[in-house]
């Protein structure tokens, strides 16, 4: 112990308060398991995070008992995704056609989705949530992760001692990279840029989401009530040299030529400091722990934004973290075999979606960066044709392989339904 250093005990630290780390976070303290929580910022407040909820979180975020709750927050919902490509509009899914009872995508701004899995967590005794606790390393012993190192707001080192430390601190992980593990990096054509347009009044039509790809000039912009949360799509490693060749007006009128927004709303982009950059990147983990370690979410396998799929996979990771190691850390005899479970059931679907989204860098977004597409390429004109096949995209995007069911542990009846009893 370092001079001044404070060290405490938990049975499990989720380094990360994101949507994996929360959801994994509700799910361990149903179970009984201690957890703590470190979050390093004050608040969930962020713009421009993952804000797209699937089918299959939603039905997740039902079996939990939280239905009524999550339907209660500010949301919009996409039931189907058209996509404007060179010269045609297509129906790239339809998620009507999707079985069961939970048949759209939830807009839901991810603060509020943040706030609502905290505070059923907060109902748990054995659930702790650390803000501004920032993670700055790992506590070491005999070759096998103990615990982690973080500084509070005040600046101060703690140690926290854990049996398992699951790191879900997203794509620029802190406790994946002290624990030496480094994800494998595919080459991607694109970076984003995002910012707010403000809608007009009498907007009431514009959707949930609108996808546009022309050659050389491309966005995806997401209906949030008042504004459109837009994502213009520039090629990667492309930023820089853009603003600086530039002026701000030049990108204005790009997104005035694409969606036909007012010269009053894209005004709204006054300077650069308006226009926020993400730095797209696509990796795996080849293992997604070691010893007293795993990484899930981002931190496990970093999504493009394509399909927007990141905020589902990375609360799948949890649900099938908890299920499968929930009894070992409440009997105190977690081991690397189990950290592995976890891995092999959830490489295929993190696997198969980072393939699915390769397949759209290549079909879609290289060609209109490269000014080659002056046509929807035909993979997406066959969906548009047949319906059923509209139907099984939907499935794919909005369900996934090997989608996660609440344990039985975690569920608690729907509001207004009489309480029952949570059994492990």
């Amino acid at each position: 112990m370092i001079e001044g250093e404070l060290m405490d005990k938990t049975t499990c630290c989720i380094v990360g308060g994101g949507p994996a780390g929360t959801m994994a976070g509700l799910l361990l303290a149903r179970a009984g398991v201690e957890v703590t929580v470190l979050e390093k910022h004050a608040d969930f407040i962020r713009d421009f995070r993952g804000d797209t909820v699937h089918p299959s979180t939603v039905r997740l975020i039902d079996e939990l008992g939280l239905g009524a709750e999550f339907a209660r927050l500010p949301r919009s919902e996409l039931t189907r995704m058209c996509i404007y490509a060179g010269d045609r509009m297509v129906i790239a899914a339809d998620l009507t056609r999707i079985p069961g009872k939970y048949r759209h995508i939830a807009m839901v701004p991810q603060w509020d989705f943040l706030d609502l899995l905290t505070s059923a967590a907060a109902e748990e005794p054995a659930f702790t949530l650390r803000m501004r606790s920032t993670a700055i390393g790992l506590i070491d012993e005999a070759g096998q992760v103990a615990g982690v190192r973080y500084l509070d707001a005040d600046g101060v080192e703690h140690a926290l001692r854990a049996d398992l430390v699951i790191a879900c601190d997203g794509r620029d992980s802190v406790a994946r990279e002290a624990a030496g593990l480094r994800q494998r990096m595919e080459d991607v054509p694109m970076d984003m840029w995002f910012f707010r347009i403000p809608k007009a009044v009498d907007d009431i039509d514009g959707g949930a989401v609108q996808a546009r790809f022309t050659s050389g000039n491309s966005a995806v912009a997401i209906d949030r009530g008042d504004y459109y949360q837009t994502g213009y799509i520039i090629e990667k490693g492309c930023d820089a040299e853009l603003r600086a060749a530039h002026e701000v007006r030049w990108l204005r009128d790009r997104v005035t030529e694409l969606f036909g927004w007012s010269t009053e709303a894209t005004a709204a982009i006054q300077t650069w400091d308006d226009v926020k950059l993400l730095e797209v990147t696509v990796g795996m983990l080849d293992r997604w722990y070691v010893p007293g370690l795993l990484c899930i979410g981002d931190a496990a396998h970093t999504m493009s934004p394509v399909g927007g799929v990141g905020v589902n996979l990375a609360v799948q990771d949890a649900v099938a973290a908890a299920r499968v190691l929930a009894q070992p850390l409440l009997d105190g005899t977690v081991q690397t075999a189990d950290l592995e479970r976890v891995q092999r059931r959830r490489m295929l679907p993190a696997s198969f979606t980072q393939r699915s989204q390769r397949g759209e860098h290549d079909m879609l977004i290289g060609p209109a960066l490269r000014g080659t597409l002056h046509t929807a390429p035909l993979p997406l004109r066959i969906v548009d044709a047949v319906p059923a096949l509209a139907g099984l995209t939907a499935y794919l995007g909005g369900i996934g392989l090997r989608p996660e069911h609440a344990p039985e542990f975690a569920r608690r009846p729907r509001t207004g339904a009489e309480p029952a009893h949570a059994t492990r």
